[in-house]
C-alpha cells in the first residue's frame, strides 16, 4: 500500500512540475515572444496547418491545438478574415470543409515560426542539456500517445487555457 501511495505522490509531483514548467514557459513566450501582432493561439492554428498540404478539418485542428470546437472555429474565422486561411470543400465529405493556409498564411507562419523557434531554443537550452532535451521529448511523446484524443473529450474543459 505504501508503494502505491509513493507512486501516486511521485506521479502528482511530476505532473505539477511539468505543468508549472509548461505554464511558465507559455507565459514567457506569450509576453516576450515576437508574434507580429498575432496571439499565440492563432499562430498555433497556422503551425498546425503548415504541414497539412490538403488542409485539416476543424475536428483535426481540435486535436492539434487542444481547444474546443467553438474556440477553433472562432480562430479560423479570424484567420480567414485576415486572408491567412481558406475553407475548401472536403472531397471525402460533402458536408465538411478543410482549412488550408493561403500563400500569405504560409509566409506569416514561417516568419513567426522562425522567431518562435529561436525563443524556444533559448528557453529550453538555458536549463537543459541535449540528453535531457531528448529525454523530455521522448517522455512528452509517450504521455501524449497514451492519452485519449482531445476531440473524444468534447464535454471536458480545455486545460490548456492557462497560457
Amino acid at each position: 500500500m505504501t508503494e502505491t501511495r509513493g507512486l501516486a505522490r511521485l506521479a502528482n509531483e511530476a505532473w505539477e512540475a511539468m505543468f508549472r514548467a509548461q505554464a511558465t514557459l507559455a507565459q514567457e513566450f506569450e509576453f516576450s515572444g515576437d508574434w507580429g501582432g498575432f496571439p499565440p493561439r492563432e499562430y498555433g492554428v497556422l503551425y498546425a496547418l503548415a504541414d497539412a498540404e490538403d488542409g485539416l478539418r476543424i475536428t483535426d485542428l481540435i486535436d492539434d491545438v487542444l481547444l474546443t470546437q467553438a474556440g477553433v472555429s472562432r480562430l479560423v474565422a479570424r484567420l480567414e478574415k485576415r486572408g491567412l486561411v481558406e475553407r475548401l470543400a472536403d472531397p471525402d465529405d460533402g458536408r465538411a470543409c478543410r482549412i488550408v493556409l493561403t500563400s500569405e498564411g504560409r509566409d506569416v507562419q514561417r516568419r513567426l515560426g522562425r522567431a518562435h523557434a529561436r525563443h524556444v531554443t533559448t528557453a529550453m537550452t538555458r536549463a537543459l542539456t541535449r540528453s535531457q532535451l531528448t529525454t523530455l521529448r521522448d517522455l512528452g511523446k509517450a504521455l501524449a500517445a497514451a492519452a485519449p484524443s482531445a476531440s473524444s473529450q468534447h464535454s471536458k474543459p480545455d486545460s490548456r487555457n492557462v497560457a
